[in-house]
């Protein structure tokens, strides 16, 4: 039995960070919690640091996780004057773990956060394992994931993407975010509330959402080759099999490119957010690995 109840980790969140870590381009909210090897986690696009609250109740009594909030999400503080982009946090995350004093962690990323970690980090001997859940592979994106970032060419794109993520319906929409889930009812509750609203409340975040995206080089994904090569330590993918954005066979073929040992665990029936929807099976793979 956990320690942390599921309630607990998602309260968590709603309380203030312990600190804020200024990195020079804006400052991120960090959260610490658990015991054991230290874990440092990065988040994807749109969400925060709080799409890890379904998986703290199966982490904490085994490792420390370090939890942070990139500037312009969440509980970071920034203005417009930052720099939003996945080349922008990957120094972020250098800057965040120099200054957390981190000898010796594992590294957990999701979605753009693999993406950003393996960018920040590949290579570096103080990571001695990865978790990548459900992220970029090489050479190019999907075509669904091209389909998603197309909008943004979209005239008035930044009100598009505050309606349509506080549309229940649109947001269920499949070219929206209906296809993170299996399970779209996991749209509403904590996912509104913890994602969606706010780029309805606050218009800062509302702009550094529609502003990342806006950045997002696609050139990153033919990069990510050259990058895993320099990954020596080891390293656990975990994927959905019915992912329409980073389908599974691409993530089979990626494996061979990491130079230190690598093993998938694939969760059939799940989809991109596979972490929030299926917390269990995706914990226990990531222990494998994470905790050294």
């Amino acid at each position: 039995m956990s320690s942390l109840t599921q309630q607990e980790a998602s309260d968590f969140f709603r309380a203030e960070p312990h600190r804020h870590i200024d990195v020079g381009n804006g400052a991120v909210a960090y959260r610490k919690i658990g015991e054991g090897p230290d874990v440092v986690f990065s988040h994807g696009w749109p969400v925060t640091s709080a799409t890890w609250r379904c998986l703290l109740p199966y982490l904490v009594d085994h490792v420390t996780c370090h939890l942070f909030d990139y500037p312009g999400a969440g509980d970071s503080r920034f203005d417009r004057s930052i720099e939003l982009s996945v080349e922008g946090h990957a120094e972020t995350l250098r800057r965040t773990v120099d200054a957390l004093g981190l000898e010796r962690f594992a590294l957990v990323g999701h979605d753009s956060g693999g993406m950003i970690a393996r960018l920040a980090l590949a290579g570096d001997e103080r990571v001695h394992g990865w978790g990548l859940v459900a992220t970029e592979q090489p050479p190019k994106p999907s075509w669904r994931f091209l389909s998603f970032v197309s909008l943004r060419a979209v005239p008035g794109f930044k009100a598009l993407l505050g309606f349509a993520m506080n549309t229940p319906w649109l947001r269920r929409n499949p070219f929206v975010l209906g296809d993170v889930f299996v399970d779209r009812g996991l749209l509403d509750g904590e996912f509104e509330e913890f994602f969606a609203r706010p780029l309805r409340d606050d218009p800062e975040k509302l702009w550094a959402a529609a502003e990342l995206l806006r950045h997002f080089d696609l050139g990153l994904f033919a990069k990510l080759s050259e990058t895993h090569r320099k990954i020596q330590s080891p390293v656990q993918l975990v994927w959905g099999g019915r992912d329409a954005f980073f389908p599974v066979e691409r993530t089979r073929a990626m494996m061979p490119e990491f130079s230190g040992p690598v093993d998938l665990e694939v969760i059939d029936e799940a989809k991109l957010f596979v972490h929030e929807e299926f917390p269990g099976p995706v914990a226990n793979a990531l222990l494998k690995t994470i905790r050294g």
